[in-house]
């Protein structure tokens, strides 16, 4: 075993710098923001409420991790959503880092992830709302206009200011 790397308590590799509110690395020392534990396997509707609690306080790349942990838990026919939506979150990171090109590539690539449940979406994911949001951040990012790092609504449920 490589003693070199950072690992968890389970061995497994861990890079252990600190993290910005964005996810970009800190200096070993540096007072970084609290991580989302990787490898929690959550219920969908615990899951989704989790990572739309760390979009609405616009830390994407936490939820990210969030829903990347349920892609990887997921059965089969549901990977492909939860693939979608972890894009979405890292497209959102990328436009909060200023990438315009790397939030319209993961968007994109997130919308299209999602599109097919569209007919019959699992677990109150809105689908058709996402895949409309995102495409049209993407066309913004695109454009050159700032797509902004405001977060979607992932269930068909009110946002906590009311707005989608």
């Amino acid at each position: 075993m490589d003693t070199d790397r950072d690992r968890d308590p389970r061995g497994h590799a861990r890079n252990a710098r600190p993290r910005d509110a964005l996810g970009r690395p800190l200096p070993y020392g540096a007072v970084g923001e609290e991580r989302a534990p990787e490898g929690v396997v959550r219920a969908p509707a615990e899951a989704l409420a989790e990572a739309q609690r760390l979009l609405d306080a616009e830390r994407p790349f936490h939820a990210h991790e969030v829903l990347e942990d349920a892609w990887k838990s997921a059965p089969e026919a549901e990977r492909q959503l939860w693939r979608g939506l972890a894009q979405l979150a890292v497209g959102l990171t990328h436009a909060a880092r200023g990438n315009p090109r790397g939030a319209a590539t993961l968007l994109d690539r997130g919308a299209g992830n999602i599109s097919g449940y569209a007919a019959d979406p699992p677990h109150g994911v809105d689908v058709p709302g996402l895949v409309a949001w995102a495409r049209a951040r993407a066309a913004d990012a695109t454009a050159g206009r700032e797509p902004g790092a405001a977060g979607p609504r992932l269930t068909g449920g009110p946002s906590p200011t009311g707005s989608r």
